[in-house]
């Protein structure tokens, strides 16, 4: 019998941004971390849209990146290219392409990436750590729904596990194994434990941020193909709630 020796772990590459960007430059509410010839990645700030919505079209941070890659001139034909994307009240890493073939490769490869998030949630979880699955879907009024029943949406898994608790709140780690709209405010709303500030999902009127962030996101590189790492800071307000160091 032949016995196969276990794969070697694939080396993470961390990305560093190599120049500083002066804060003039930087898009409105969306800071950027790491640039290079192929993607564009920044930590989102609360309230940012990240492309256009019925209610505002223009001021989104896909304006903004296009203003800053053209450098001001009007008549460049430059834009950056829609890869994922998070809620507006969401903070955290987004990236995207500064050409379509990186674009695809991503959007093709997005399965393979690994994303961090945390949150902060109401109450204490009686299971610290688990897997979350249902489908859902969205109706007329943007509220997305959660059904066990296959008919009724697309599948979502959540992968989560309690990393620090107090007397009234919970701080999530997430692994993020699908990503649809909503999914993880429906998933802690399913759970009985809404993240804070989610008013739209059954949290109370207590703190006027929403305490999710996109912590961080493993990839293949469009241009390299090497395994890459990056990180966003996580927003003070979580240190109010649950004091943690990341």
């Amino acid at each position: 019998m032949t016995i196969e020796k276990p794969q070697a772990k694939q080396a993470v590459r961390s990305l560093v941004l190599d120049k500083k960007i002066p804060a003039k430059f930087q898009p409105k509410g969306y800071h950027i971390i790491y640039e290079d010839q192929d993607l564009i990645v920044g930590n989102k700030a609360a309230g940012a849209l990240s492309v256009g919505a019925l209610w505002n079209k223009n001021n989104t941070i896909v304006d903004g990146l296009n203003n800053y890659i053209r450098k001001g001139n009007s008549r460049s034909q430059k834009s950056v290219f829609v890869v994922h994307r998070l809620d507006q009240a969401t903070t955290g890493i987004l990236i995207y392409a500064k050409t379509e073939q990186a674009q695809q490769y991503l959007k093709n490869n997005w399965q393979q990436n690994t994303k961090i998030y945390y949150a902060v949630v109401h109450g204490l979880l009686k299971k610290k750590s688990g897997l979350i699955e249902s489908y859902l879907s969205e109706d007329e009024d943007y509220l997305v729904h959660s059904s066990k029943n296959a008919d009724d949406g697309k599948l979502a898994r959540t992968e989560y596990s309690v990393v620090k608790e107090n007397a009234d709140y919970s701080l999530i780690k997430i692994n993020l194994l699908t990503g649809k709209k909503n999914q993880i405010r429906v998933h802690m709303s399913d759970l009985g434990h809404p993240v804070v500030g989610d008013e739209k999902y059954g949290a109370p009127k207590k703190f006027s941020n929403l305490c999710l962030h996109s912590y961080s996101i493993e990839f293949n590189h469009p241009f390299k193909k090497d395994r890459v790492f990056i990180s966003a800071p996580v927003p003070t307000y979580f240190e109010k709630l649950v004091p943690y160091s990341y």
